[in-house]
C-alpha cells in the first residue's frame, strides 16, 4: 500500500494538536503525522513528543523559532522525499480542515497529482468567517485565477495533497513567499509543470481554539507575486 504524510505546521497549538493527529490517523491506517513545530510558547512540540513515544506513526521537526508556514511546508515536503513517502498533505492543525475529507483526496490520486481541497468549487463553502475576510479571500483567489491563468478556483486553499511526482516537479527550495503566496505559487508550479490537478469541494470551517496567523505582509506578498508568476508565464521562464 502507499504511504502517505500529513505535514501540519504549528505554532501555539497545544488546544488542537492531539485531537487533529487522532483523527488524521484514523481516518486511513496509510498516513503518518509530521509536526513542524515553530518553538511554541506553549509547548505543542512537548505534546507531540509525548505522542511519538506511544506511536511511531507520529514524528516532529522543531525549529528554534517562528519561521512561516511556507518554509514548513518545504521543510515537510522534503522529508517526505527523503523518507520514502509516496503522498503528501498540506493541512492546518485548527480543525478548519475535516480529518475526515482525507481518504477522498487519497482515492483521487490514483488519476492525479495534486488534489485540492476548494471553497469556491461550488459557490462559497465557509463557516463562521466575517464577510470582509470571506470577500478578501474569494476576490484574491479570482484575481489570482485570471492573472496567473491557472484554472483553479481555490488557489490560496491550504488543504492539498500532491503526489511525488509533483513533489520532485517543483524546486520548492526556491520559493521565497509564505501564507496566501506560497499556496499560489506551489499550485502555479504544478500547472506549469504538465501536471494533473483535481479540484474537490470543501467546508472551510474557521478555526475553533487560538488565533488567526494571517497578516497584512501576507497579503501584500501574495498580490506582487501574482504578477511576478504572470510576467514569467509570458515569458516562459521557470516558475520560481
Amino acid at each position: 500500500m502507499k504511504k502517505g504524510l500529513v505535514i501540519i505546521p504549528t505554532y501555539n497549538e497545544s488546544d488542537n494538536i492531539e485531537r487533529i493527529i487522532s483523527m488524521i490517523l484514523a481516518a486511513s491506517r496509510n498516513l503518518e503525522v509530521l509536526v513542524i513545530d515553530d518553538n511554541s510558547p506553549d509547548r505543542t512540540g512537548d505534546i507531540v513528543k509525548r505522542i511519538i513515544r506511544r506511536n511511531r506513526k507520529v514524528h516532529l521537526i522543531r525549529r528554534p523559532k517562528k519561521m512561516g508556514l511556507g518554509t514548513a511546508y518545504v521543510t515537510g515536503f522534503g522529508h517526505a522525499l527523503e523518507n520514502g513517502y509516496d503522498y503528501a498533505f498540506e493541512m492546518d492543525a485548527d480543525f478548519s480542515h475535516n480529518p475526515e475529507d482525507l481518504p477522498r483526496f487519497i482515492e483521487l490520486l490514483e488519476r492525479h497529482d495534486l488534489v485540492l481541497g476548494s471553497r469556491y468549487i461550488h459557490g462559497v463553502s465557509v463557516v463562521n468567517w466575517p464577510m470582509k475576510r470571506l470577500l478578501l479571500s474569494y476576490s484574491a483567489c479570482l484575481f489570482a485565477r485570471v492573472v496567473t491563468g491557472v484554472p483553479v478556483k481555490d488557489l490560496t486553499s491550504g488543504f492539498k495533497c500532491y503526489s511525488r511526482r509533483a513533489l520532485e516537479a517543483v524546486d520548492w527550495c526556491k520559493f521565497k513567499v509564505d501564507g496566501y503566496g506560497f499556496q499560489i505559487q506551489s499550485v502555479f508550479c504544478v500547472h506549469r509543470a504538465g501536471l494533473s490537478i483535481k479540484e474537490i469541494p470543501i467546508i472551510f470551517v474557521e478555526r475553533r481554539e487560538g488565533v488567526s496567523k494571517m497578516s497584512r505582509r501576507i497579503i501584500w506578498e501574495a498580490f506582487w507575486l501574482v504578477w511576478k508568476l504572470r510576467i514569467l508565464s509570458v515569458l516562459g521562464r521557470q516558475c520560481t
